[in-house]
């Protein structure tokens, strides 16, 4: 069964993950205004899997690439689209891929202070897979 919301978020998911050179820790803090129908529309989506280990390898890039190259290539805010597009009144599927990203991020946080080779290696890999999981996101669940 093909999930009705798929068309423009998972497009917008292939191109965030097509070029994948960073992406954005979202604001955990912002107060979310629950309505009673928000129970109702929370649905897990059939790729709820894979779009969460791509927010989390987004989260491990953008760490990657500020401690490697120290730019910041604009990538917070595509973040945060893809974030509303396919979480838009769903706070709660949005908390988990916001999750998702924290921990991609603090993962390599902990454990890379300064640019290393390794460093490069893994976020040259990250990138690779997470191109690949949107390809086979978009594939599978598109269209």
């Amino acid at each position: 069964m093909i999930h009705n919301r798929l068309g423009p978020p998972l497009l917008i998911c292939f191109v965030l993950a097509a070029a994948l050179p960073a992406a954005a820790q979202p604001v955990a803090n912002a107060p979310q205004a629950q309505t009673p129908d928000t129970a109702v529309a929370e649905r897990p989506t059939p790729y709820d899997v894979q779009l969460s280990r791509l927010a989390e390898i987004l989260g491990s890039i953008d760490y990657l690439r500020n401690l490697c190259a120290a730019s910041e290539d604009g990538w917070r805010g595509d973040m945060q689209q893809l974030l509303d597009t396919e979480t838009k009144g769903e706070p709660k599927r949005k908390e988990k891929l916001t999750a998702a990203f924290n921990r991609g991020y603090r993962s390599f946080a902990s454990v890379y202070t300064n640019c290393t080779p390794q460093a490069l290696v893994a976020e040259e890999r990250y990138r690779n897979e997470g191109a690949t999981l949107a390809t086979e996101i978009t594939a599978r669940f598109g269209n």
